[in-house]
């Protein structure tokens, strides 16, 4: 609209700023280059704020020819010279101005040019309005009306994000449901009111106690959920274990006196290869009727085995044909046909637990075995591809598979992967597009880009294509990008998980698409966990997708 609206009317720098302890300008369009977006400052120096305190209107041709304005700093330093400020009602507030100025300086306002300023003016008030209307209503369905806390579904909510954030932060988090010992005896004896105050009194004590980035919610009744970052479980422990403990030696102030309380929880840690909040809630809920069932006032920690397979474990899967694929579905989001799969490594233990790649990988790579795991997925996914060839499946149907440095470095297992490939093509017939797409991802840092290059090179020649993994989640990709001849681009699942609640994610994730169209590269979403967020995705015109929408990864 701010564009708009200096297009008609010739303008240098239209400005919607808003008046509060401070003047700080909103939106902005600037031609010039010379007022960014987000500037503050304070109210005596903004040249609008005669505008904001007499509430009224104000077209000054040319600064300059002004008792008042021929030294301020929009004249001096900016070189603009005509000016106009209209206030900006919103609701019943006038707490806002939109300024129109420009570096050639006239003899008169137009009175034309006054009354479309005035529309634009209105225009933005009503839309300011509506605006607030909209939080304000959004504020209150994600807001516990008692405690002022994030409510259940602003939790779960916000769940949704951190779990989507940890894997691209590479840092996990802690969850403890706490849960004030004996309320119902509080409300039975004083009354829910007593009560009442109860629940506001140990909500702001759990608020104040928290650290920077942490966040407590209302989980429902007298329960709470935490989300404490970068915790391990231990450390989430000693951190609650501190607040009960401060809980027990501060009563609450009531309206019939000072409660005694205490309290119980369940702790347990979110990794960053984690995939699943609601199962851990229901691990940390175990925990704490379990805390409960010995006598409350306790904190418990979740009890599972270790989620990192260790060197032995992982080297006797490795040495006994324990490494098996899981391959999940990636879809045209235009004809919503499946094109392509990409294979995921996954442990098969003697006991039959299917073990996630989040529990390996990184042990993998300290250990040096990350070529030998590559190796026999490469394997299974040249078998899988095959086979479902042979059984009539379009040779056209791409097979995603990640490649590490550490693979690509080993001459022995890439010529056998060559012979291997040789073998199987010929018997598919397949001509020289290749059906295995090689991933690159950033995870593991590599020497030179020149080196990798030559080590992709040969795969390059025989027909494989490449795809670059979370594209958008550091520096490598477009490294990777500028020298590699990529074939896909797989869109990071933190920019996917994100661009729904913040336009300017969504604004890169278009812009990838829209720079990968004209290069001639595909794109793929990662982690689509929803229709609106695959139509949306459509609309921006990504090519495919992936993620449980579609269908989660299943072991071959």
């Amino acid at each position: 609209m701010l564009s708009m609206a200096a297009d008609v009317l010739d303008m240098d720098l239209v400005v919607l700023g808003e008046f509060d302890d401070q003047y700080t300008a909103r939106y902005v369009f600037d031609r010039l280059g010379i007022f960014p977006e987000g500037t503050v400052l304070t109210i005596e120096t903004v040249l609008c704020q005669d505008v904001y305190q007499a509430r009224e209107s104000m077209h000054v041709p040319d600064l300059r020819q002004h008792d008042e304005y021929a030294g301020h700093p929009t004249v001096t330093h900016m070189g603009l010279l005509s000016y106009s400020g209209l206030p900006v009602t919103v609701g019943i507030e006038t707490g806002w101005v939109l300024a129109f100025l420009r570096r050639q300086a006239g003899s008169a306002v137009d009175p034309v040019d006054i009354a479309y300023m005035e529309l634009i003016a209105d225009w933005l008030g009503n839309a300011l309005y509506q605006s607030a209307q909209h939080e304000l209503l959004q504020r209150m369905a994600l807001t516990d009306v008692l405690t002022g806390l994030p409510n259940r579904r602003a939790a779960e909510e916000r769940l949704h994000t951190e779990k989507a954030r940890a894997p691209r932060d590479r840092c996990g988090f802690a969850l403890a449901l706490v849960d004030i010992d004996h309320f119902k005896s509080i409300n039975d004896r004083y009354g829910h009111a007593v009560g009442d105050e109860v629940l506001k009194a140990t909500a702001q004590r759990f608020e104040h106690g928290l650290r920077d980035g942490d966040w407590v919610a209302r989980w429902g009744g007298e329960e709470f959920l935490f989300v404490l970052h970068g915790c391990t479980a231990q450390d989430a422990g000693s951190i609650i274990e501190r607040m009960a403990g401060l809980c027990r030696a501060t009563p609450i102030p009531t309206s019939i006196g000072d409660i005694a309380l205490s309290f119980s929880a369940g702790v347990a840690a979110f990794g960053a290869d984690d995939s699943d909040t609601a199962a851990l809630i229901e691990e940390i809920d175990q925990a704490l009727y379990r805390a409960k069932g010995d006598g409350r006032d306790q904190v418990r920690l979740v009890e599972r085995d270790s989620s990192v397979l260790n060197a032995g474990q992982l080297r006797q899967a490795i040495a006994g044909g324990g490494i098996c694929m899981a391959k999940q579905v990636i879809v045209d989001l235009q004809t919503g046909e499946a094109v392509a799969d990409e294979a995921l490594a996954r442990i098969r233990l003697a006991s039959g637990e299917i073990v996630e790649a989040g529990r390996f990988i990184e042990q993998a790579e300290g250990l040096g075995l990350m070529a030998e795991i590559d190796r026999q997925i490469i394997h299974q996914t040249m078998h899988h591809c095959g086979v479902r060839i042979g059984g009539g499946g379009a040779v056209d149907f791409g097979h995603f598979v990640n490649v590490s440095p550490q693979f690509l470095a080993r001459r022995d297992l890439v010529e056998e992967m060559f012979a291997n490939a040789t073998n199987y093509c010929a018997t598919c017939g397949i001509g020289p597009v290749k059906p295995i797409v090689l991933e690159l991802t950033e995870r593991q840092r590599i020497v030179s880009i020149e080196r990798l290059r030559a080590d992709l090179q040969p795969f390059i020649d025989f027909g494989f294509r490449l795809a670059l993994d979370d594209f958008g989640s550091g520096y490598s990709s477009y490294l990777y990008l500028a020298n590699l001849p990529v074939s896909f681009l797989k869109i990071e699942g933190w920019l996917i998980a994100h661009m729904r609640g913040d336009r300017k994610v969504a604004g890169i994730v278009e812009s990838l698409a829209n720079f990968a169209r004209k290069e001639g590269v595909l794109t793929v979403a990662e982690h689509v966990e929803d229709a609106e967020t695959a139509r949306i995705l459509a609309d921006m015109g990504v090519d495919y997708a992936q993620g449980w929408h579609y269908g989660r990864p299943e072991v071959v």
